[in-house]
Formats: C-alpha cells, sequence, structure tokens
C-alpha cells in the first residue's frame, strides 16, 4: 500500500510539473500489460485537492489491475473459437462507419427550417395522436399575505377584462404579492398548480368545470386563483403545447427520409454499374 501511495504521489507531483525527458514510466503492472502513466493524463480534474487526486488515481489503478486480472483469466479458460470476436468487431465497425456517414450527411444537407405552416398542417393532420395525458389549465394566479390592505383591489383588477385593469394588477403584484403568475397563454399542468397551490378536490374535472375564479385561505397567506381556460386528460393537447414535439417529429422524418433517399440512391447506382452480384 505505501509503494502503490508512493507512485501515485511521484505521479501527481510529475503531472503539476510535465514529463521528464519524454518518459513514460510504467506505474502498474499485470502478468505482461503494463500501465503506463501517460494512460492516467487527465483523470484528475483541474483544481482537486492533493487528498482527492490520490484517491482517483488509486481507483484508477486498481479497477485497471482488476479488468486485466479478470480478461488473464478468461483469456486462459475459453477457446479460441470463443474468443474470436472478429464477425462482431466487424459489424459494430461497420455500424460505426455508417453512422458516420449517416450523420456527416445530415449536417450538410438536412433542412432544418421547419415553417408555422407545416407544425400547423401537421397538427390538424394527427390530432388524434396528441392526447392529453394530464388536465391543464391556464391561470392567473397571486399570493398575498392575508393581511395586505391591497387584497379587494388585486381582486378586482385580477378578475377584470379590462387591459388597464391588467397592467394595474402587474404593478401590484411586483409591489405587494409574494408570488404570482399573469400569464394568459401558457398551459400549466393541473398536478403542478396543486403542488405549489392548497387546492383540495377529489375530482379535477369536475372541479375545473364548476370553478373560475376561487380563494384559498393558508394562513398567512390569501391564494387567488382565476382560472382563464381548461383542458381534461384524454382531450386533444393544445398545438402550443406539441409545436417542439411536431418540430422534432418533422425534422425526425426529413431525417429518415433523406437516409432512406441515400440508400437508394447508392443501390441504383451499384445495379446500374455492376458493382455487386449474387450467386
Amino acid at each position: 500500500m505505501k509503494n502503490i501511495l508512493l507512485v501515485l504521489l511521484v505521479f501527481i507531483f510529475a503531472c503539476t510539473r510535465g514529463p521528464v525527458n519524454g518518459s513514460d514510466d510504467v506505474i502498474a503492472r499485470v502478468y505482461n500489460e503494463d500501465l503506463y502513466k501517460s494512460e492516467l493524463d487527465g483523470i484528475v480534474p483541474p483544481g482537486t485537492s492533493i487528498k482527492d487526486s490520490l484517491l482517483i488515481t488509486k481507483n484508477f489503478i486498481n479497477n485497471w489491475i482488476r479488468q486485466n486480472l479478470i480478461v488473464y483469466q478468461a483469456e486462459k479458460n475459453l477457446t479460441d473459437e470463443q474468443k474470436d470476436f472478429s464477425k462482431q468487431l466487424e459489424t459494430y465497425r461497420n455500424s460505426l462507419i455508417i453512422y458516420q456517414y449517416e450523420s456527416n450527411l445530415i449536417k450538410q444537407k438536412l433542412d432544418t427550417v421547419v415553417t408555422n405552416e407545416e407544425i400547423e398542417d401537421y397538427y390538424e393532420k394527427n390530432k388524434t395522436n396528441f392526447e392529453l395525458k394530464d388536465d391543464i389549465v391556464k391561470i392567473n394566479f397571486v399570493k398575498l399575505n392575508i393581511d395586505s390592505p391591497f387584497v379587494d383591489k388585486i381582486k378586482n383588477f385580477l378578475i377584470s377584462d379590462i387591459s388597464e385593469d391588467k397592467d394595474s394588477l402587474a404593478i401590484y403584484c411586483d409591489m405587494v404579492a409574494e408570488e404570482y403568475f399573469l400569464d394568459n397563454e401558457t398551459w400549466v399542468l393541473f398536478n403542478n398548480l396543486t403542488r405549489n397551490i392548497p387546492i383540495k378536490t377529489y375530482n379535477q374535472e369536475i372541479f375545473l368545470k364548476n370553478n373560475r375564479f376561487i380563494e384559498i385561505t393558508d394562513t398567512p397567506y390569501l391564494y387567488l386563483i382565476n382560472f382563464i381556460d381548461f383542458k381534461i386528460k384524454e382531450s386533444i393537447s393544445p398545438l402550443s403545447i406539441e409545436k417542439e414535439n411536431i418540430r422534432s417529429i418533422i425534422l425526425n422524418k426529413r431525417k429518415m427520409e433523406l437516409i432512406k433517399n441515400m440508400e437508394n440512391e447508392i443501390f441504383n447506382y451499384a445495379l446500374k454499374n455492376n458493382k455487386f452480384e449474387i450467386y
């Protein structure tokens, strides 16, 4: 153990000073396999303490030793046929080459611009694929200290449809509200809402159908919630929620089409020019 720690200390000290005469010392050996100091480069993040550097390096060396001991034992006990992975390696290599080629092709040729019209068209044609899994709501909500002198004023602003009142509401909320949410366009999961507001309900659908404005007292706070809109689970999800999902679907379809066209072009060229034979 002392020898290992000494090696580690020498290694870390050497790393801080750089290589000496281009040497690359062996710091561990398992039968005929050597672990060189250079193989430890980069395993210790910059700024790591000496204590943690020792621990990281020690663990790396121990894992290397264990792995190579097991490999040695496996090599001894497996037949040549069992150790022959040439077919698997060739298949894996071919998969990597094809993947790299396809990735380069996509980078070079994929049209990544998806217009709103394309998104809306896809949504309209595939609405049944966008079913809500949870109830969602649009709300305006304000959390106030229950003793605030502005409760009535904020309440009136909150339920008002006058644009000037909405502007005033935002100003008052900035000044006195503990928390507030005044976005009329963003859909929110009702379950997320109930985690932040003490709403008690055993049937969300009935609750949403029968409530537009509610007040909840949870001393020392008062919650004012105005429900602007809602959609029940298993109904069609709004386009605004599905927009990015649809964009990804369209881009993925383009990728698949680009790859398929590339494969067909390569095959047809080879067929036309007698580049392959079937015996």
